[in-house]
């Protein structure tokens, strides 16, 4: 019994470290907590080659957990999947997420380099 007790409190810590489920709403070009009260919107440019992220909305209820770094993780990680580059237009992207999460700036794209 104490073994099945350990597992289920495992199993718990594990779900709150990964982290909100994110899902993909290609119809309206976002990424969403699966409520659709969180979510980062983009377009795709260059022949769907380029996503440029725009906005990235979390409610106030769920500032400060993380939640808008969970969204890009999200979105860049649809990117690299899919080939494509990143114009962080979005100020969250530009000027918080990247600057803490350099790993994902070889996703930002030449073009946008080549011009900073």
């Amino acid at each position: 019994m104490a073994a099945a007790s350990a597992t289920t409190a495992s199993a718990t810590a594990a779900s709150a470290t990964e982290g909100p489920r994110i899902v993909w709403n290609e119809k309206q070009r976002r990424f969403e907590t699966e409520d659709k009260e969180a979510y980062i919107e983009y377009v795709l440019v260059n022949d769907g080659k380029v996503m440029d992220i725009l906005h990235t909305y979390v409610p106030r209820s769920k500032r400060g957990l993380g939640m808008a770094s969970h969204l890009c993780v999200a979105a860049f990680d649809h990117a690299k999947s899919h080939s494509m580059s990143i114009i962080p237009t979005c100020s969250y992207v530009s000027d918080t997420f990247l600057p803490r999460n350099p790993s994902w700036n070889p996703l930002v794209s030449e073009e946008l380099k080549s011009s900073m």
